[in-house]
């Protein structure tokens, strides 16, 4: 019997990493979210699709208080936020919204949650979220992978939480928000990229595990050094572009057609193609 959209979005695993840190995974594997405990209170970090009672599922794993953030706010990350009275994310919120808010963007009607009108609390870099006896840092993240993207550092755990803005596999850098309005120019995303990347790399000695929200983790720090090569790699025209894109989920994105992997030694980046050749081989400045 094939499995209904509800399990197949909605079934939930963890296990505990390390002490108080808790790894959940949904999607046959593919997703991650994560659940940080202190002393007082408990982190949630994404909230999935909003299907399959993901407060219960946690509250069987901790019983503090839970707080609630975004790393950014796309469907499979923040679409269950409803599930919760109020959760932290970024102000580029309101640009990105409508790819989790407009109809059809998610296969469940989100208007059936507890709190569809939850409490949204903007949170910048630098702000921190205490838990009790471990400390959460909120370091904001120049527009890339989409508007709105967070990401968090515990110095405690050692750990550097990093959303869809570094993956093992490839990082969307494509135009997929559905608000029309939404702000994008390739040479800027690949600038901010760039220092994104950057910013890890001199975060390097605050953590030991780096960890992304698809495709395994932790994931080696020198994945980034192949990110912000990756970049460089772009500006000066030598990185591989391949029209194939070999990803069953993006071959399925209205724009596949258009896309294209831009690869980099063992990392890559999916792209509209007319827009990279704008930047191709034409360095920074």
């Amino acid at each position: 019997m094939e499995p209904t959209l509800e399990q197949i979005f909605g079934s939930y695993t963890a296990w505990e990493a390390k002490e108080g840190t808790w790894f959940i995974n949904f999607m046959n594997g593919s997703e991650n979210m994560y659940l940080l405990e202190g002393d007082e209170k408990a982190l949630l970090i994404d909230t999935g699709y909003g299907v399959g009672n993901l407060r219960a599922f946690v509250e069987k794993l901790t019983d503090k208080p839970i707080l609630v953030a975004n790393t950014h706010f796309h469907p499979d990350h923040a679409a269950g936020n409803g599930e919760f009275e109020a959760v932290h994310l970024s102000e580029g919120e309101k640009i990105d919204a409508p790819s989790t808010l407009t109809p059809g963007a998610v296969p469940f009607d989100l208007s059936k949650l507890p709190h569809p009108d939850y409490e949204k609390i903007y949170v910048k870099d630098g702000e921190v979220i205490e838990l009790g006896n471990r400390t959460i840092e909120v370091l904001d993240v120049k527009p890339a992978h989409c508007n709105s993207s967070l990401f968090f550092l515990d110095r405690k755990a050692r750990l550097l939480l990093c959303g869809d803005e570094i993956d093992v596999g490839q990082v969307m850098m494509f135009d997929n928000s559905q608000n029309l309005e939404a702000p994008y120019d390739v040479r800027e995303r690949m600038l901010n990229f760039r220092a994104n990347m950057q910013r890890v790399k001199d975060l390097d000695d605050a953590y030991d595990w780096l960890l992304p929200n698809h495709n395994g983790y932790p994931i080696a720090k020198s994945y980034v050094d192949e990110f912000i090569g990756l970049a460089d790699a772009v500006f000066a025209g030598t990185a591989v572009i391949e029209d194939q894109l070999n990803h069953p989920f993006v071959e399925m994105d209205p724009k596949a057609d258009k896309l294209c992997r831009v690869r980099f030694k063992r990392v890559s980046i999916f792209i509209e193609k007319e827009e990279l050749m704008k930047i191709y081989g034409k360095q920074e400045g």
